[in-house]
């Protein structure tokens, strides 16, 4: 663990510290490390966002008496005596191992903890955290359990560090896609349908763009495309395996009698489909592409706009393959996704692969050989990469792309899956060059991952000034008077037949008002038509570089178009 992982653990402890202080009844849940941060969980106190400076303070006073973190093992019996009246450590010590438990101890305060912390609280800078907000949080996790009062806290080694992030949280929460979309009238959500994101007509217009974006780059690479059902059969869920390993993320019905499920991942269908023909190894690889509508059930706690939903659209694709076609796949399918996210202005990006996690099929070997196709793929292109032991999906190990965002933050996006197994499971087969049967590789692909995800991630990353390729509306036409409404909706016809976004302001407001609006709206290109533009067959330009002049109709048409067709960033970004 890094040091600023142990310097976060610990003030994790100091919270709780600090919280027993006030709360001696308090009842104790877990505190982990979390990105940039730490929390607590709590029940049995009552405490309000005007109570964090106080307990920041006291955690300071902590910090300065420079108490040691005591690591003791210690035999079960002793250390249920110690939490006797803590039902919520009591639960984890019986999930424990029998033998020796650790526990550590910071001046009288002592908690149940594998560790590590810092040798001391010298170690940690006093200025360099702060308390945030307070949260509920099921006890791990499960509606069924009861609810939990959760702190947060963030902690940094420096005080820099500190000011430095919270003016990033600063920046994000004026970015916040939720409010941006909702201003944009680009989505909405709904109790009737809680964590179902519903798409209105501008938002669907992003949405179809980047699907004819991937539907073109896949094109390029080979992929033909594929639509899988919604909703399959028990038995198919069994024979993927999903029933065992994923059946508490899944949703059910039942058709005559019989179980079913909605669809949480794409490729079992395509399983099917494949297994609906004969392939030689002449016809290998074969890459299906489907914008498949998945569902899965996520606890209504870590709902979060469109970047933690029930439901989206993945840009899946999967790949079968001879074994020896592998590793050109996978070059071949991480060149497309740096290429994709330069596309959308993200330059900066990290590599990982995910490894084997604790619920997964198949052979230990099979894992190994996979794990290592990854790795000698981006070897071979000379690409860093960093593990993540124990994050791969249950089927097979992953490349994980994050890109960095224009205010630092990071997101993983694509990712490339190697699977030996669930070909295997479903019995799919090629015949080979001496005739015989054989298993193919199977690679599971997403560039975008979720397109309802990608979507808030680009709002965000463009605070709403999206570039005109993606713009929902590229251009605006506001007549000066309703005299000139005639001659708009001439523009507008010339316009709108180039396959432009084109809408026209006519209401009975000010031009200066509707202007304004635009810019609010965040349209790309505004055209202001009077007499001076009627007569000469010309519009008045405006854009995010401000007032530009008049122009010829027909030349806007042509600059505009190539921008379009040449995906170029806002020059204002």
């Amino acid at each position: 663990m890094d040091k600023i992982e142990k310097i976060r653990h610990s003030l994790a402890h100091l919270l709780a510290m600090a919280v027993l202080e006030k709360f001696p009844k308090a009842k104790f849940g877990i505190g982990p490390v979390i990105e940039n941060g730490f929390y607590y969980d709590f029940s049995g106190i009552e405490i309000s966002p005007e109570d964090l400076p106080k307990i920041e303070k006291r955690m300071r006073e902590l910090i300065k008496q420079n108490l040691e973190f005591r690591i003791e093992n210690l035999e079960i019996k002793e250390v249920k005596k110690i939490f006797k009246d803590q039902l919520f450590k009591l639960e984890l010590i019986k999930e424990l191992p029998k033998d020796k438990i650790t526990i550590y101890k910071s001046g009288d305060f002592i908690d149940l903890c594998a560790g590590p912390h810092v040798k001391s609280t010298k170690e940690i800078n006093p200025d360099a955290f702060k308390l945030t907000k307070i949260a509920g949080a099921y006890w791990r996790g499960s509606e069924k359990n009861p609810m939990l009062t959760r702190i947060y806290g963030l902690a940094f080694e420096t005080k820099e560090e500190l000011e430095n992030y919270e003016k990033i949280l600063e920046e994000a929460e004026k970015r916040d896609h939720r409010k941006i979309g909702k201003e944009l009238d680009l989505f909405s959500f709904h109790e009737e349908g809680p964590g179902f994101p519903f798409w209105h007509p501008k938002g669907m217009a992003l949405l179809k763009e980047l699907e004819d974006f991937i539907r073109e780059e896949n094109n390029k690479r080979g992929y033909k495309e594929i639509k899988t059902p919604p909703i399959l059969n028990k038995k198919l869920w069994e024979t993927s395996g999903h029933w065992e390993k994923f059946k508490e993320n899944m949703y059910f019905t039942e058709i005559d009698g019989q179980e079913f499920a909605v669809k949480p991942m794409n490729c079992p269908g395509g399983l099917l489909i494949y297994k609906e023909r004969l392939h030689s190894y002449r016809d290998l690889p074969i890459r299906f592409s489907e914008f498949g509508l998945v569902h899965r059930h996520e606890l209504s706690g870590v709902l979060h706009g469109l970047f933690r939903v029930r439901s989206f659209t993945q840009d899946d694709a999967h790949v079968f393959c001879a074994a020896e076609q592998l590793q050109e796949e996978i070059i071949s399918m991480v060149d497309y996704a740096m290429d994709v996210y330069k596309t959308f202005g993200f330059g900066e990006y990290e590599i990982f692969i995910a490894t084997k996690p604790e619920k997964y099929i198949g052979e230990d070997a099979v894992w190994e050989m996979a794990t290592n196709a990854l790795k000698k793929s981006l070897d071979s292109k000379k690409l860093e990469y960093k593990i993540k032991e124990g994050e791969g999906a249950f089927y097979g190990p992953k490349i994980e792309f994050d890109i960095k965002d224009a205010i630092t933050r990071n997101w993983q996006l694509g990712t490339i899956q190697v699977d030996f197994s669930m070909p295997e499971r479903f019995e799919a087969f090629y015949i080979n060059e001496k005739g015989s049967k054989q298993t193919p590789v199977m690679i599971h692909r997403a560039i975008l991952g979720s397109l309802e995800r990608f979507i808030g991630i680009l709002i965000e990353h463009y605070s709403g000034d999206l570039p005109l390729w993606l713009a929902p509306v590229q251009v605006i036409i506001i007549p000066i008077s309703e005299k000139f409404n005639d001659y708009a909706k001439k523009v507008h016809s010339r316009i709108f037949a180039n396959n432009i976004r084109v809408v026209i302001s006519d209401e009975n407001e000010t031009l200066g008002k509707r202007i304004r609006s635009a810019e609010l709206q965040k349209i790309p290109y505004i055209l202001v038509v009077g007499e001076k533009e009627k007569n000469a067959n010309n519009v008045a330009v405006r854009s995010c570089k401000g007032d530009e002049g008049t122009t010829a109709l027909e030349n806007f048409i042509e600059r505009i178009k190539k921008e379009i067709s040449e995906k170029n960033k806002p020059s204002s970004f």
